[in-house]
């Protein structure tokens, strides 16, 4: 393997060391003494370069470390050294994704993609950026890819134990420098780019209050058209973006593509089919705080479940890092220091989206006479145009041209109507990496402190919620907000200079709360903007996710009272949905000459709306839903041309046109209550009739679980066989819930697979920390062979916890493995 040979040979290099690799045993190799790594075992001492002083880590029996370490800089340095010792593969990919890399590893195929990625890598002052994240986070990230990279060169001189992810390919793991931390910015999430081309693609079809079936806009508002914008978008104007923020596909056809392959040049080879459904792909979470007046704990809880995508291993790892003045534990993302969610033994903090709208669509007219000059306010102005070379994997370097507008990135340009399209978001700005800003608000003793430590959070935009040892409790919105003068946001604007961002609303002109007086305070992506808030001049975003979770949440919350760990954790679990019992709400006065239909309509009314795995309804009720209700509701409210322009109505707004149809459906309400009414029977009808071809004609045997199912995949899956893809993948598992239920279960409309919901799940008992409960799935480790690799995830799938324990005693009762590491001589 000549890249694992030069590798291994630069290293001895760096290291003043000669050596003989190509996978000889460590014992052989003469440079091994510059690392003392033992095989696994339940207790061992590492001894690595660059570490200052003696450090350890105690791994307790679900996988957790407990990072131990005489100073912060130590401390970093060792989560990142442990970070890649359980996820080497997956944060390597990260960052090759992030940085524009894959094809020098993996081929042509990914020549596109690397392209479009390094269109979105943030270009500007590092110095302003360093400074937008708090004193020291730059020494913070030095000191966490010293770790990581501390772990390359072992694993590099040590190739039998190099995850096998990179034998199997044949390369090496990338070293770090620390501003690959905070450049990459398309793995966070930021809005509403997607949403805007959906607008215009209805409204060009038919009209702009069209659009308001496919996405209703709160508060209260109505989208404006930009002047002397034309709707009518290209086909493939998001085919870069697409690429550039979506996970790395990894094919035995993409792994095998030639330089000449059209498809391999274009990115088809690797490119991921878009879903067509905004709600499908929607990614949210739910948190809360209970103060101590209404916790039967008498302290202070918080509770948080962030729902993101799911993969093997999990995007989430739960890690703990003590050292003099910092004694942090919850979870983060692996390839990034510090923790966005838990607590530091004062104060335990939680997070969910906030949706301000961070980024817009702007369209150009071209200079005929020079492709590459746009008109800005009359004059042409020059795009910036970069050429970077690609690494490619056994074949020529490739050039990424990459050209920019003064707004961002170009993403498309449409030669026939000479026009250009850029994205300008506020990735592209200084301290909006995503989530990086953690390491300034994990380390808060106060309110105060931490609402000030939220100032200048970029992104993800987010609720997050607060609570401290002294019972107090609050909510802080956070997340760069553009101010957009004669604009809102919703739909593409020309690029002329007409649509300037006007700078930023500061982070204190955000809605806040402290020690509400109901006693608790929760978010689920609902709008959440205070009735007072001057929304009509900030318009900080009008697209929100519906509001079901949010409403069962205060349902339970609200109707308790006092409320314990137990009950938050059940609460985050709970699968009861809020659309089944306000759609089995119109349908009981209903009845039906159809005998399928009359069927339908019994099992729906005899349900408690919870969506368990092995019953009936659930599974009626979801393929009612997706497949056939929001399908007649929109041919029957839109004109066809706009009902054919949207893949699905919004669901919220689905809900409340049904219940008040008056004039969607009819003029007079006995008109429209009778064609509201049809659509409820034939559609019910129609979805009956599809569960028995897909499960048989004895409605009592059908089930959920059937149907719905979670896929944790591995990148490689679809590069081995079919016994190792067994190895790799967990599940399919049998899934309860839905996508408006606590325990989100958002699924794919095509075959029902689980596309987002919470891996990852922490209920903290402030103050009594030892008592506080989490659960990652499907595991802490990125090792197949690892038994932390999947041992969470039945846990994860029945809704149970482990303690996340926090004490040194309770620690060392629960240690599975020590590892103690000392600085090289």
């Amino acid at each position: 393997m000549p890249i694992l040979k030069h590798r291994a040979g630069m290293i001895a290099a760096a290291l003043g060391c000669s050596i003989h690799l190509a996978l000889i045993p460590a014992s052989q190799a003469r440079d091994a003494q510059a690392f003392k790594l033992p095989p696994t075992a339940a207790n061992e001492t590492i001894s690595i370069p660059g570490l200052r002083q003696r450090a350890e880590i105690l791994v307790d029996r679900w996988g957790v470390p407990h990072i131990f370490a005489a100073n912060q800089r130590d401390a970093f340095f060792m989560q990142g050294f442990n970070a890649a010792r359980d996820r080497l593969f997956q944060i390597d990919l990260w960052r090759r994704r992030g940085l524009g890399q894959l094809s020098e590893v993996f081929g042509p195929a990914y020549v596109a993609q690397d392209k479009a990625t390094r269109l979105f890598l943030y270009r500007g002052d590092m110095r302003r950026e360093w400074d937008a994240y708090g004193r020291g986070s730059e020494q913070v990230a030095q000191a966490f890819i010293e770790g990581i990279n501390a772990y390359i060169d072992y694993v590099s001189l040590h190739q039998e134990q190099l995850p096998w992810e990179f034998r199997q390919l044949g390369y090496l793991p990338a070293r770090w420098s620390a501003e690959d931390v905070v450049r990459i910015r398309s793995h966070g999430l930021t809005r509403n780019l997607l949403s805007e081309v959906a607008r215009a693609k209805v409204t060009c079809a038919a009209d702009l209050k069209s659009d308001e079936v496919r996405f209703g806009l709160t508060p209260k508002w109505s989208a404006q058209m930009p002047e002397g914008l034309d709707p009518c978008l290209p086909k493939d104007l998001l085919k870069v973006f697409s690429l550039a923020t979506q996970d790395v596909k990894l094919t035995r056809e993409s792994l095998n593509a030639s330089a000449g392959d059209p498809a391999a040049a274009d990115g088809r080879l690797v490119r991921a089919e878009p879903s067509v459904n905004l709600e499908e792909t929607m990614e949210g979470s739910n948190n809360w705080v209970v103060a101590p007046s209404k916790s039967a704990t008498g302290r202070a809880i918080m509770a948080n479940d962030p729902h993101r995508a799911y993969s093997a291993p999990s995007l989430r790892y739960i890690a703990h890092i003590s050292a003099p003045g910092l004694d942090v534990i919850g979870a983060g993302e692996p390839a990034l220091p510090g923790v966005s969610i838990g607590h530091n033994g004062t104060i335990a903090f939680g997070l969910t989206i906030f949706n301000i709208d961070q980024e817009d669509l702007y369209v150009y007219e071209l200079n005929p006479a020079n492709p590459n000059e746009y008109r800005y306010q009359g004059r042409w102005e020059a795009m910036r145009v970069l050429h970077e070379p690609v690494r490619v994997k056994n074949g020529a370097p490739a050039v990424a041209d990459l050209t920019f507008t003064r707004h961002g990135p170009v993403i498309y340009v449409d030669r026939e109507k000479n026009r250009a399209y850029a994205v300008r978001s506020g990735w592209l700005e200084p301290g909006m990496s995503p989530y990086f800003g953690s390491i300034d608000y994990m380390r808060a003793r106060d309110f105060k402190s931490f609402k000030h430590s939220m100032l200048n959070w970029g992104a993800p935009t987010e609720n997050q919620v607060y609570a401290d040892v002294k019972g107090n409790i609050g909510w802080v919105p956070g997340g760069l907000a553009p101010k957009r003068p004669n604009w809102d946001g919703l739909l593409p604007v020309p690029g002329d200079g007409r649509y300037e961002w006007a700078g930023f609303w500061r982070g204190d002109q955000l809605p806040s709360t402290y020690n509400p007086k109901q006693g608790w305070f929760a978010s689920a992506n609902q709008m959440n903007i205070p009735a007072d808030y001057p929304y009509q001049e900030r318009k900080l975003g009008f697209e929100w996710t519906n509001n079901s979770r949010f409403s069962r949440i205060s349902e339970v919350l609200g109707g308790l009272s006092k409320v314990s760990l137990q009950d938050s954790m059940k609460l985050q679990n709970d699968d009861l949905a809020i659309p089944a019992r306000r759609l089995a709400a119109l349908l009981k006065p209903l009845s039906s000459d159809d005998a399928d239909t009359r069927a339908a309509l019994q099992i729906i009314g005899n349900w408690d709306y919870v969506e368990r795995s092995d019953a009936p309804q659930p599974a009626l009720y979801e393929v009612w839903l997706s497949r056939h209700l929001g399908k007649a509701f929109k041919y029957a409210v839109l004109s066809r041309a706009a009902a054919d322009a949207m893949p699905a109505p919004d669901t919220a707004v689905l809900l409340n046109t049904l219940e008040s149809p008056v004039p969607a459906f009819g003029a007079t309400d006995a008109e429209a209550r009778a064609r509201r009414d049809q659509v409820l029977l034939s559609s019910l009808g129609q979805a009956y009739a599809e569960m028995v071809r897909l499960q048989g004609a004895d409605a009592a045997q059908w089930q959920w679980g059937k149907l719905h199912h979670n896929l944790m995949a591995h990148p490689f899956a679809g590069v081995v066989d079919e016994a190792t893809r067994k190895k790799l993948n967990v599940g399919p598992l049998p899934k309860h819930g839905g996508a408006y239920s606590p325990n989100q279960s958002t699924y794919r409309v095509s075959d029902f697979q689980q596309t987002n919901g919470p891996s990852f799940r922490v209920v903290v008992d402030v103050g009594n920390w030892d008592n506080s409960r989490a659960v990652n799935s499907p595991g802490q480790s990125g090792n197949p062979d690892s038994p932390h690799y999947r041992d969470l995830a039945d846990k994860w799938l029945q809704g149970e916890y482990f303690p996340l324990l926090y004490s040194r005693a309770a620690i060392e009762k629960a240690t599975e493995r020590r590892i103690v590491v000392t600085p090289a001589k």
